[in-house]
């Protein structure tokens, strides 16, 4: 396949991803946390069964990739106060209250696993920087103060 027609194919995996799945996530975090969720730990691979049935699984491993660069990226891209009310939106769709989730980010720092292989060492500090500012902001927030015993 020539680079056009995989650039075609890429276009429409994107869409597909988009139409499907990425439109149905509220949160920018959240489908941050969705696109690193189907990259393998140990390979790097990402994987999606349906858009790799319909694009083959090459193209849908580099849409997946690059798709969470993008959010990755407009994540980043959100002030300070958007990052932080969207993530608390997220949050709020998890099972755990917030103070048992702030609780345990503070102290496993499991967030750096969101970021994608083809960030840009600034743009990894950036991330992690504004994860733990907003962290601890959320930990004070919900009074999740370290004076918890599970910690």
């Amino acid at each position: 396949m020539g680079e056009g027609a995989g650039m075609l194919g890429r276009e429409k995996a994107a869409a597909d991803l988009w139409k499907h799945t990425l439109s149905q996530i509220h949160t920018i975090f959240g489908r941050l946390a969705y696109l690193s969720s189907l990259r393998d730990g140990n390979t790097g691979v990402y994987q999606h069964h349906g858009l790799s049935m319909a694009s083959g699984q090459e193209t849908a491993g580099r849409t997946l990739a690059e798709s969470h660069l993008d959010c990755f990226r407009a994540w980043l891209a959100l002030p300070l106060r958007a990052q932080h009310d969207d993530l608390r939106e997220y949050f709020s769709q998890q099972e755990a209250e917030l103070k048992v989730i702030v609780s345990a980010w503070g102290r496993l720092g499991s967030y750096r696993n969101l970021i994608p292989a083809g960030a840009a060492a600034a743009e990894r500090q950036l991330f992690l920087a504004d994860l733990e500012s907003l962290v601890a902001t959320l930990r004070n927030e919900c009074g999740a103060g370290r004076s918890d015993p599970s910690e």
